[in-house]
């Protein structure tokens, strides 16, 4: 069944011609492959004594020590394929291009992801064979290659990239990020990125660190926020609705308004764009940490209500915010 397609895909001041459409990182390597190659060298050096991320765990990764993210030298993948569940602006018709990192360098105990973030999920791969999974997926007919949680292989996902650039890579890129993110990495991955996709979890920091084990992450996820919008600026699309370029902000509610939403949803509308893309998602169920100890983590420990998300989308609307993430294409274009 197919919904009403929202007014603002229809707005001309969203839209990208396509035909005239080439992805960030394409123009950076035509105009001057020795940077592109300077930021795989830069990246590769901050291993050295690592501060990919916040968490500045300062082991060498080079030499396959292990931080908090539990990765040394080359990435883990959990798995690769066309992911028809994103948002409608990316998955299209024939999905979108999503390679899942696995470890991550947050533990939110809530996580539906624990089997790749917790427990490490997957296979260690080099840069050439996540190279290739970008191409097949590319011939697999993905509108675009999705990263899921590179905020601590970022210098990998640069060479990888670089590669995939040599064997004809031509997609948009997303980077599909908690927001845990270091601004040297960011700046490293300017001009590269087409899409930012973070989701912005909680905003309290004594919650942060209860749910999430780290009480800087509001503060973080801020100052990421800001400078993902500064490099590609709000989200604009192609005649079919499909992203080519700009922000996307998730928010996951949560139970019991544990995540803070009015005061995420007033940032994005006052610090960041009232034009701001947000994806307001209702899919929390308790699992990990919380369902082994659900007396510690009561608040959470059952889902979200319909008025709970009611809640929060009213709480967007009163930020000011109006350009939200809905099921538009219908079921039946996912499969061609």
């Amino acid at each position: 069944m197919f919904n009403q397609i929202p007014d603002y895909l229809t707005d001309p001041k969203w839209k990208l011609s396509r035909d005239d459409f080439v992805p960030a990182y394409l123009k950076l390597y035509e105009t001057d492959r020795s940077v592109f190659r300077g930021r795989i060298e830069e990246g590769l050096s901050v291993l050295e004594s690592c501060n990919v991320c916040p968490r500045d765990c300062h082991v060498n990764r080079m030499e396959d020590e292990h931080g908090k993210c539990r990765t040394g030298r080359q990435a883990w993948v959990g798995s690769y394929f066309p992911h028809f569940g994103e948002e409608d602006c990316l998955r299209g018709w024939n999905g979108s291009g999503t390679i899942f990192f696995s470890f991550c360098n947050l533990k939110c105990v809530f996580c539906q992801n624990h089997e790749l973030s917790w427990e490490g999920a997957g296979k260690q791969v080099t840069a050439e064979e996540i190279s290739d999974m970008m191409i097949e997926l590319q011939d697999r007919g993905c509108h675009n290659i999705n990263f899921v949680t590179p905020e601590h292989v970022v210098p990998q996902v640069l060479e990888a990239i670089l590669l995939a650039i040599e064997k004809g890579l031509h997609l948009p890129i997303v980077y599909n990020t908690s927001a845990y993110d270091s601004i040297h990495s960011l700046k490293l991955m300017e001009d590269i990125v087409d899409i930012y996709m973070p989701d912005f979890k909680f905003w309290d920091p004594g919650l942060s660190k209860f749910y999430m084990t780290e009480n800087t992450y509001p503060k973080v996820a801020r100052a990421a926020v800001r400078e993902m919008h500064r490099q590609v600026g709000d989200l604009r699309y192609d005649s079919d609705g499909l992203a080519l370029r700009g922000l996307i902000v998730r928010h996951l509610v949560m139970p019991n308004r544990v995540a803070g939403a009015e005061d995420i949803f007033r940032f994005l509308h006052d610090e960041i764009s009232p034009d701001t893309y947000v994806t307001i998602m209702d899919q929390y169920f308790p699992d990990a940490q919380v369902t082994r100890k659900p007396d510690r983590y009561e608040e959470i420990s059952r889902r979200v209500t319909g008025g709970e998300f009611r809640e929060a989308k009213k709480a967007a609307r009163d930020a000011g915010l109006y350009r939200f993430d809905v099921r538009w294409r219908g079921e039946r274009m996912a499969w061609g």
